[in-house]
This record gives structure tokens, C-alpha cells and sequence, in this order.
């Protein structure tokens, strides 16, 4: 049986969702603000964090980067603010998925069940590959198994969701991928909406990759995404 965390001040949302998750079989914890969701999120070990956004005594993107620190477990961020920066803050500090409020509970429950495979899927892959190759493009290295990048030795920083974007990219170099589906691979759940978090990561990448060391890296396809095609 999963265990679920939901760290939520709103106490008839806390108690709606937690409700719905036990009649899916999960087993449920809650806690009603921030500094309490970090330490039951330490001591708890659930296998996913339901976190909203604004939270007292701790923020949702202060308990997300601590929680970060210390483990890879599954994060959905909830908020009720509809903005791309907000949804870049928190996908930067390390959730793997972002909801607004209001949301369909059948939508969140899909979530759910997609970011709690994709651990299980990630395992699989490590055990029938325990030794991946690292990627290189020209001086360009990227290493999965150290977590790396670096560019003609010197390294280079990027946050969790920009090394995994571009390792997908790299991954398939030449090949075009859309923006649904690197939202769907590297988000890790079917997403039929607004897009905008892709070129908002895409353009980080340019900026810590072209920009900095003189290079083309990843062309945008008019109409249908982008491609890693450095040599």
C-alpha cells in the first residue's frame, strides 16, 4: 500500500482528498502547514507529497527544496495561482508535477498514479542497465550516473528538471520531439494543456549551454517542438 502525505492548510480540501485517497487504497498522513509537513515528510518516509503552495510557518517551495535535500520521493504541487513563473518556482525546487486549484480529483488521482510508476519504471531501467554510457555531443558530456554535465571539462550547473530535459534531448539527438511529449516523458504524466513550461526550460538551457559557451544545441521545429542536434 502507497503512502500519501498531503501538506495543506485548507482543512476541507486536506480531508476531501485525503477521503478520496483512502477509498483508492492509499494509507494517509496530513499536516496543515509547512514546518509540520517538512517533518513528518522526513520521518513519515511516503512514497508521495501532495504539497500546496502556500503554507504557514513554511512555505511549499522552502519544504519542497528541503525535502529534496534528503530524498527523490514523488512531488504534485497544488496552487491556486495560475502562473508560469509559479509553476517554474516549483518545478525548479524539485515537484515533479504542478495542479491549480480548482482540479477534477479523477485528474489528480491519473497523477498520482503516473508519478508513483515512474520510480518503479526507473528502477527497472537501472536494473536490467546497471551501467549507462554517458552522453557526449562534441565537448559536450553529459553522465547520468554521476548526475554531471560539463562542457570541454568545465562543469556545468543545472537544476534537476533542466538535466533531465536535456538528457531526453540528447537521449533522441536528431530526432524532432514535441512539446506533449517531453511534457509526458520528463514531467512524467499526460498533459493536454498549456505548454509554455517547456520553452520557459528550453530557453534555461540556451542561456547556461549557447549562450555561455558560443554553441547551437537545441533547435526549435516550427509547429511541433525541439531537437538536440550539437555536434
Amino acid at each position: 500500500m502507497s503512502r500519501i502525505l498531503i501538506v495543506e492548510d485548507e482543512r476541507k480540501i486536506a480531508r476531501y482528498l485525503a477521503l478520496e485517497l483512502e477509498h483508492e487504497g492509499y494509507e494517509v498522513d496530513s499536516a496543515g502547514d509547512g514546518r509540520t509537513g517538512l517533518e513528518r515528510a522526513l520521518s513519515w518516509d511516503p512514497d508521495l507529497i501532495i504539497l500546496d503552495l502556500m503554507l504557514p510557518e513554511l512555505s511549499g517551495v522552502e519544504v519542497c527544496r528541503r525535502v529534496r535535500h534528503e530524498s527523490d520521493v514523488p512531488i504534485i504541487m497544488l496552487t491556486a495561482k495560475d502562473d508560469v513563473s509559479d509553476k517554474v518556482m516549483g518545478l525548479d525546487m524539485g515537484a515533479d508535477d504542478y495542479m491549480t486549484k480548482p482540479f477534477a480529483i479523477e485528474e489528480l488521482l491519473a497523477r498520482i498514479r503516473a508519478a508513483l510508476r515512474k520510480p518503479r519504471a526507473k528502477a527497472a531501467a537501472a536494473a536490467a542497465e546497471p551501467e549507462s554510457a554517458a552522453l557526449r555531443a562534441g565537448d559536450l558530456v553529459l553522465d547520468p550516473e554521476r548526475y554531471t554535465v560539463t562542457f570541454a571539462g568545465e562543469p556545468v550547473a543545472l537544476t534537476k528538471k533542466e538535466f533531465d530535459l536535456l538528457h531526453y534531448l540528447m537521449e533522441r539527438k536528431g530526432k524532432a520531439v514535441t512539446r506533449d511529449a517531453i511534457l509526458n516523458d520528463v514531467w512524467g504524466y499526460d498533459y493536454t494543456g498549456d505548454t509554455n513550461v517547456v520553452d520557459v526550460y528550453v530557453r534555461y538551457l540556451r542561456h547556461k549551454l549557447d549562450d555561455r559557451f558560443g554553441i547551437r544545441t537545441i533547435q526549435t521545429i516550427r509547429s511541433v517542438g525541439y531537437v538536440f542536434s550539437y555536434e
